[in-house]
């Protein structure tokens, strides 16, 4: 006897794939005109499993997937040197969108056991869903594409891959014991809490996230002022809400390497690196943003001792914080020496010589 989830995964599958498995990898490749080992990179590249030559998986929507994938290359738009680099960032991100609506989809069902009944229900299901999510999906898509052209544009001349940005880690302190002491139920609303959370506070202070790992965000942002907002303000939400742990940020400044999505280099190492020295509740920095923040009256800065990370010997890293009401008299002075013998701020007399020669 078939399993009634087994039967219902088969009628989606069909919905889904617009029809039929009834190709091998051979005979795609042969239809959409591209090389035998060309098409197997690109499979795999895709995230999906590996599958025998005489298997018959594939549709006719998978030629003419295949068909358009190699138009773009044969007309100058990909470059066939990173044609399994696109693909592969394309294959990793839509996956874990895919993933997303499949279990709404399924909880929808699973609420509804009718919607799941037979195949004419579940396509009627699919095709009333399905058009609704492609069209958010590039709505979505347009609007970011609107927005990094803007910053491409707006910084011509640079290389798109390679600018100057700060670097910020927040994860969630004592996850690992956390996820021992819930369940699966309690956890997901821990995390969908906190992402939520993150994007919008990262959001609003004009930052952009790269990625969630799991109870951690990493995420840019072009101003410091902005990057500071943002860890302090997740910070300060995250202490106020009882059912979330609290977070803990390391934060750094430089020129990063942004590749299909993510980005690399000793700034994101570095900023991870003091992510995980930072106590519950602190943000550290280090000296490159500290020096751009200086100025900031919003903020304070305390230098904490030298401390020893992979890769890094003696990292010297301060911590960030509101600042309190602004100090006077003497203790002023003594803050603006403190800082300047940390080299964070300009003595004060060759800035009033500047301030004098404008």
């Amino acid at each position: 006897m078939t399993d009634p989830s087994e039967e219902l995964q088969q009628r989606l599958e069909r919905v889904l794939l617009g029809g039929r498995r009834k190709y091998t990898r051979l005979e795609v490749a042969e239809k959409a005109g591209v090389p035998d080992e060309r098409s197997r990179r690109l499979w795999r590249a895709l995230g999906f499993a590996t599958v025998r030559d005489d298997e018959v998986v594939f549709t006719d929507a998978d030629v003419e997937a295949m068909r358009t994938a190699d138009q773009l290359v044969q007309s100058g738009l990909i470059d066939p040197s990173i044609e399994v680099s696109v693909t592969r960032a394309l294959g990793q991100h839509l996956s874990r969108l895919a993933e997303w609506q499949v279990d709404m989809l399924w909880e929808l069902i699973r609420e509804q056991p009718e919607l799941g009944r037979n195949e004419r229900q579940v396509a009627r299901l699919v095709d009333r869903l399905l058009p609704e999510l492609e069209r958010v999906q590039n709505f979505v898509w347009r609007r970011h594409l609107a927005a990094y052209a803007g910053r491409a544009f707006a910084a011509a001349g640079d290389n798109v891959e390679t600018r100057t940005e700060v670097v910020g880690f927040v994860d969630m302190v004592g996850y690992t014991r956390l996820t021992r002491q819930i369940d699966e139920e309690e956890l997901s609303r821990v995390l969908d809490a906190f992402e939520t959370l993150a994007t919008e506070v990262i959001a609003e202070h004009h930052g952009r996230v790269v990625k969630m790992i799991g109870d951690e965000v990493l995420f840019v942002a072009d101003a410091a002022v902005d990057a500071a907002e943002i860890a302090l303000t997740l910070t300060e939400r995250t202490s106020a809400d009882e059912s979330l742990p609290a977070v803990r940020a390391g934060m750094a400044s430089g020129r990063i390497l942004a590749r299909f999505g993510d980005v690399y280099g000793s700034v994101v190492n570095l900023a991870a690196r003091l992510t995980s020295v930072a106590r519950p509740g602190t943000i550290l920095v280090d000296r490159e943003l500290a020096g751009e923040l200086a100025e900031e009256k919003a903020y304070e800065l305390r230098m904490r001792r030298p401390v020893t990370v992979r890769g890094y010997n003696r990292l010297r890293p301060a911590a960030l914080r509101r600042a309190s009401e602004a100090p006077s008299g003497m203790f002023a002075s003594s803050q603006q020496l403190a800082a300047e013998m940390l080299g964070l701020t300009e003595p004060e007399e060759p800035r009033r010589r500047r301030r004098r020669g404008r």
